[in-house]
């Protein structure tokens, strides 16, 4: 049976600001740095195999941090695309809105420079990628990077981003016939990580999994933590980018935790 955490990345400098920001590359800001290292410390007593990490610095910080903390022997340290944030296309570094106004249009609004959330799975704007798009991303990242594991006691992290660790769980829930298709693993907060264990439900093709979530938002090493807040609807594109599915949703998950949720 191979374990699986994933973990979001901690804040990064265009988190304060209203803008969309998948593949556009901004570093950790001070407080992600600090969320990073306190993620870090929490996984001191955890034993990791591997650590796979998105490859934009605001992932791959994080999990260097944690990877700092291990342990030696540190567990081998790769960095992928596959494990990317969403790509918004002509839309990364603008401006953003939750919504259309009402008397408005998106095309109006595009022309201003304002771009609104696509709900639906396959919207997505000119050069970027629909959430249908990333599910099968998703998909490609676990064939290298949990698939070839399975039949391991590993521990395996993946340091990425909260749009695409919820298509992740999604491929992953969909593999297990006995699974709740219903559940949610969106709005994850900054660092917060979400564990499961796996093992195949036979060894014949389809491949077949039962799946089992021991944690979901994980974030009790932000509780002491400066910059620390239970105001989570200060942002709802906070809320956004940690995955949540639709305007004012931000997690059914269970949260021990609840700072606010940045991009």
């Amino acid at each position: 049976m191979v374990t699986v955490t994933f973990i979001r990345h901690g804040q990064s400098e265009d988190n304060v600001h209203d803008i969309w920001a998948g593949w556009k590359d901004a570093p950790l800001s001070a407080l992600g740095r600090k969320q990073a290292q306190a993620l870090g410390r929490s996984f001191t007593s955890t034993t990791l195999t591997r650590i796979f990490t998105s490859d934009l610095l605001r992932a791959h910080a994080t999990a260097k941090a944690v990877h700092d903390h291990h342990a030696d022997p540190k567990p081998p340290f790769a960095a992928t695309k596959l494990l990317r944030e969403q790509h918004f296309g002509v839309a990364e570094g603008k401006e953003w809105a939750i919504s259309i106004p009402e008397g408005s249009t998106r095309e109006e609004l595009e022309k201003k420079g304002i771009y609104p959330v696509h709900w639906e799975r396959d919207g997505k704007f000119d050069g970027g990628e629909s959430l249908d798009d990333l599910f099968h991303r998703a998909e490609e990242a676990l064939k290298e990077c949990v698939f070839p594991y399975l039949d391991s006691d590993d521990h395996i992290a993946i340091a990425s981003h909260g749009l695409c660790i919820s298509e992740l769980m999604s491929v992953l829930v969909k593999l297990d016939p006995r699974a709740d298709q219903t559940a949610s693993y969106r709005g994850l907060l900054n660092t917060a990580w979400t564990r499961v264990q796996l093992k195949r439900r036979n060894s014949d093709a389809p491949l077949s999994l039962e799946v089992t979530v021991t944690h979901v938002n994980h974030a009790r090493h932000l509780a002491n933590l400066d910059g620390f807040t239970k105001d989570e609807d200060e942002s709802k594109i906070r809320a956004f980018f940690g995955g949540a599915s639709e305007a004012g949703s931000i997690t059914n998950a269970d949260t021990e935790a609840s700072p606010v949720c940045d991009k």
